[in-house]
């Protein structure tokens, strides 16, 4: 047993170290001239904004300081996108009942109603706020909301999408599958993107998970997994996007 762990901790040390490579190579776009002008003009853009709430950036108790420090750098973001001529902005936030089954895995949080699923104030305060569309969803997958899935069949002349928020391991990477899958099946051509600086996930060490009965949870590691795993299946990974 200790020379097959021995091999195994070997292997996995020799991905991680590829994958740490990868993850610092992810590449800076421009956001007009290799984003805007392949997909025909701004209004073949969207982007979708995930669950940047007061319920995991500032309150509650999936609240994360990493998920807080999105919130100045993605309203930087969406002043670019808007003064480059982007008008579809949709947000996509939890607001789960209060019997929601999802609290089986997680602790109550986000409920429709309470403060906790507020959009954040960064957000609210853009002078274009009014502008974005807010899709309230009740799972970890906006994809399964019925006013998703409407809003993209009225607008089929968006094939590029830009997936921002958190958790990039739960919520966001769900975004960005559901769309990735659903041009697979559809034989679309849409690109989806994904900039690591705006996409992030919460930290729970070992020691601390044990003392309160949860699952730990590698912040750093699940984040370079997980946009591995989503450039794997055919998700554009960059570094950041830039005017």
């Amino acid at each position: 047993m200790d020379d097959l762990l021995a091999t195994l901790a070997d292997a996995r040390g020799a991905f991680l170290s590829w994958l740490d490579g990868w993850y610092a190579a992810r590449e800076a776009v421009s956001l007009r001239h290799d984003l805007l002008a392949p997909a025909g003009g701004a209004e073949n853009v969207a982007v979708l904004v995930v669950d940047l709430l007061v319920g995991f950036c500032s309150e509650g108790p999936l609240a994360s300081p990493r998920m807080g420090a999105l919130g100045p750098k993605t309203a930087g973001f969406l002043r670019s996108a808007h003064a480059a001529g982007l008008r579809h902005f949709l947000l996509a936030a939890d607001a789960h009942p209060p019997d929601s089954p999802e609290f089986a895995s997680f602790p109550p949080h986000c409920i429709a109603g309470t403060r906790e699923a507020e959009v954040i104030p960064e957000l609210t305060e853009l002078p274009f706020a009014a502008e974005m569309i807010t899709i309230s969803k009740r799972s970890l997958a906006v994809g399964l909301e019925e006013e998703f899935q409407r809003w993209r069949q009225t607008h089929p002349e968006v094939r590029t999408w830009i997936i921002l928020g958190d958790c990039t391991d739960l919520c966001v990477y769900h975004a960005a599958m559901y769309l990735r899958l659903c041009a697979n099946a559809s034989g679309q051509d849409v690109r989806v993107i994904v900039p690591a600086n705006l996409v992030d996930t919460y930290d729970l060490p070992v020691a601390t998970a044990l003392q309160i009965g949860a699952l730990p949870h590698d912040a750093e590691l699940l984040q370079r997994l997980f946009l591995y795993h989503l450039a794997l299946n055919g998700v554009r990974v960059v570094r950041e996007i830039a005017d």
